[in-house]
């Protein structure tokens, strides 16, 4: 049986976390419970903070002053150009957010057994304040503000580099609100590992979800 795309994955995760939100404000609550019969299980490692069901998925509004929605990537931002990271903001989050998780990759170029994509650029726990990254992110596995990164590449971003012959690439940014921290390190395993572990991580934690496109070639 062929094992799901890491994206189909994600889009269960958050599927998963809107039906649960759903599920909890309609179940009606009990008067009393019989104690447990064991004690909690703790949560996972790879995981801090608490999926306590505050309500339905916000949709964020995630924005770039580089492009407008669907259009095409300015060639600055490609592997063409000067291959640096868009700058991006973000409105609408659930407030409290815990951190954020970016995540941009090519719908169009799958890896290897194509059950997966290209991953550009994952950021994770960028802080639960933040609106907004800066045109540029350096280079790093972690960021000042405690965010690490990775791509296909390394950790650093990795603009878009569709080839020039057949049709342009579609290049999807994604921004998830988490009522958590995400305890994946950058290094140490390769990124399609560490994407996986990241997204793993963020099931029962997604309070929010934002998306921008692009599209683009050499």
């Amino acid at each position: 049986m062929m094992r799901l795309s890491l994206h189909a994955r994600l889009v269960a995760v958050v599927s998963a976390c809107a039906l649960g939100a759903t599920l909890a404000a309609e179940t009606p609550q009990q008067t009393t419970a019989a104690p447990p019969a064991n004690p909690p299980t703790p949560a996972p490692a790879g995981q801090r903070g608490g999926g306590r069901g505050r309500g339905a998925i916000q949709t964020i509004t995630l924005t770039t002053t580089a492009w407008t929605d669907g259009a095409a990537i300015p060639e600055k931002y490609t592997q063409k150009g000067h291959d640096v990271s868009p700058p991006l903001s973000w409105t609408g989050a659930p407030d409290p957010t815990t951190s954020f998780v970016l995540i941009v990759h090519d719908l169009d170029a799958p890896v290897a057994p194509g059950t997966d994509d290209t991953l550009q650029w994952m950021v994770w726990n960028i802080p639960g304040t933040a609106h907004a990254l800066p045109e540029g992110v350096p280079q790093g596995p972690q960021l000042a503000d405690g965010a690490r990164q990775i791509s296909v590449t390394g950790p650093n971003y990795r603009g878009p580099g569709a080839p020039d012959t057949g049709p342009a690439h579609h290049y999807v940014f994604e921004i998830y609100a988490l009522d958590a921290t995400v305890d994946v390190p950058a290094v140490g395993a390769a990124p399609a590992a560490t994407r996986a572990a990241v997204i793993a991580a963020m099931a029962g934690h997604v309070r929010g979800h934002g998306v921008l496109t692009a599209v683009g070639k050499r």
